[in-house]
């Protein structure tokens, strides 16, 4: 029976199966297709009438293919190099992931990683292929015991599913969880660095019209990163197996606490840093990218200053919004709520300075049902009362050039996600904020997953443009992320998620969110603290 595809509005005709990639005329730009609306890799076999679109590295359905892709070279190069070698790979700075080796904890030199990308430059100008294996689970865990691959056993028992997806290449077997290239041969793009104990790997992103972005040290990211790196092996919560481990024990409750002592511990740190210079700190500007907890965090800081007898005002950046008809338009004729100008600079820097010096003032407050602003509160502070200031764009020096920095203590929030399904496949900090919003915006303003996963590559633009510039600048870096958080917020996504049709533009995003969802166990949300940062996305705060 025939079927019909139609690519670039041109329809061909076909009698039997076609693989996508014999349809790319040889074009290896093409890293995978959107098969009617579902993400395909390129050797997904067409039978039936399909619209199909070819994705290139400016798209990030297709980043997100060659990011495995390149993860799996990585890796087939280390084996056959350093066999005795296992290696971890996580999210790193300067958009780059970094491996490092855990078997025998040896760390990389510069011969060891210049070894490593040599052989992987041989595999892609061998250019073999990625074989698709389905396998039964119990085939999958004798393959993983050959490998001694225990972490990837470990999460084998999670997978709802009773196969796994193989990937065989030249002998060497392994599964990303998800879709790859047709072959080694695609993965021309891509660099590794040394930078001790481990590796960085440099990909393509979409964000730079899928080229490689400039290399940037990032030393307080970093640390931050590293930090919660540490954290996470030391109480045993760096993977989803352990986090299930420990919420099917009697104890699970202690996995909550443990996760929220540690911003209980980090609030206090902050508390005993802000005491010891509020002779100096008149303004604590708190900045982080969208669903980073900012809300939450900063009204916990003022309880914990408030314990020390110190006695903060809170101000959002929010209530300083021009209204509607001011704001300036992005370079699609839209309004570009992300820019910084689209807030009163001149208003918020005068009412600053003005509190600063003892006068009292009308502050503004933004209606935002009506897209204006309006007259709010009218305060007055004393002579060592700090004002903590909350919004995106916080951390920028436009907002408060007129004051000293040494009487300003900048706060970066965001998740530092570093958890992993296994050792080689990392959870993306995005993602896991994206979660966090589509739950926050459906509980707060009714939004529709879909509305949300339409604004948000509008607004991962503008972190990128506005925020993440500013993280260096940071006094201090506070960690958002719960451990334990998808474990509940799972209850919450999954049914927005699943509401999506397929026919949705949105729906491989939203695939994407279930089959990482899928592999967590729930948690009852009634065991979540009230005053934890999870309740601004979830509801229920005592705030």
């Amino acid at each position: 029976m025939s079927f019909k595809v139609k690519i670039n509005n041109k329809e061909f005709s076909f009698e039997k199966k076609v693989k996508l990639v014999d349809l790319t005329e040889g074009n290896e730009d093409y890293i995978c297709a959107k098969v009617n609306n579902q993400v395909r890799e390129l050797n997904y076999e067409v039978y039936y009438d399909a619209n199909v679109t070819f994705l290139t590295l400016k798209n990030s359905c297709a980043i997100g293919t060659y990011r495995r892709s390149v993860v799996f070279l990585f890796l087939m190069a280390a084996h056959l190099v350093y066999p005795k070698y296992r290696f971890k790979i996580s999210y790193s700075f300067s958009r780059c992931l970094y491996a490092q080796e855990i078997s025998n904890h040896e760390p990389m030199s510069e011969e060891m990683t210049e070894a490593i990308e040599n052989k992987m430059q041989e595999l892609v100008k061998e250019d073999f292929p990625f074989v698709k294996m389905i396998v039964p689970n119990d085939d999958a865990k004798k393959i993983y015991e050959g490998y001694k691959l225990t972490d990837k056993i470990e999460i084998l028992q999670y997978r709802p599913e009773k196969t796994v997806h193989f990937y065989n290449c030249n002998g060497y077997l392994n599964y990303m969880f998800g879709r790859m290239v047709p072959s080694t041969g695609y993965l021309k793009l891509f660099k590794l660095r040394t930078y001790s104990p481990g590796i960085l790997i440099s990909y393509p992103r979409a964000e730079y019209d899928g080229q490689i972005p400039p290399y940037k040290e990032e030393t307080v990211f970093s640390n931050a990163l590293f930090n919660s790196y540490e954290w996470s092996n030391k109480v045993h919560l760096s993977s989803v197996a352990e986090i299930n481990t420990q919420i099917t024990t009697p104890t699970a409750n202690n996995l909550i606490n443990i996760c929220e002592d540690k911003h209980y511990r980090m609030l206090v740190e902050l508390g005993n840093i802000i005491e010891n210079k509020i002779d100096s700190v008149r303004l604590i500007c708190i900045a982080g990218p969208s669903s980073s907890g900012k809300t939450t965090f900063a009204n916990r800081l003022v309880d914990e200053l408030k314990s020390r007898g110190i006695n903060p005002i809170r101000i959002s950046l929010d209530d300083y919004y021009l209204d509607k008809d001011l704001v300036p338009l992005d370079e699609n004729g839209e309004k570009d709520f992300e820019t910084i100008d689209s807030l009163d600079k001149k208003l918020f820097m005068q009412n600053m300075l003005d509190l600063l010096n003892g006068k009292k003032v009308d502050l503004p407050k933004f209606n935002f049902k009506k897209n204006e602003r309006v007259v709010g509160r009218s305060i007055q502070i004393g002579p060592k009362d700090p004002i903590i200031v909350e919004g995106i764009h916080a951390l920028n020096e436009q907002m408060t050039s007129l004051i000293p920095k040494h009487n300003k203590f900048k706060i970066f929030i965001s998740p530092q996600v570093q958890i992993n399904l296994d050792n080689e496949n990392p959870i993306s900090m995005s993602d896991v904020r994206l979660l966090r919003r589509i739950v926050r915006d459906n509980q707060f303003r009714s939004s529709s997953a879909e509305e949300t996963l339409s604004m948000w590559r509008s607004v991962r633009k503008g972190e990128f443009k506005w925020i993440y510039s500013t993280q260096e600048d940071a006094n201090y870096v506070f960690d958002s992320f719960l451990n334990y958080e998808l474990c509940v917020m799972k209850r919450y996504a999954l049914p927005l998620l699943k509401s999506i049709s397929k026919d949705s533009k949105y729906f491989p995003d939203a695939e994407r969110l279930i089959r990482l969802l899928k592999y967590y166990k729930d948690i009852d949300p009634k065991f979540v603290p009230c005053n934890s940062l999870l309740h601004e996305f979830i509801g229920g705060s005592s705030y």
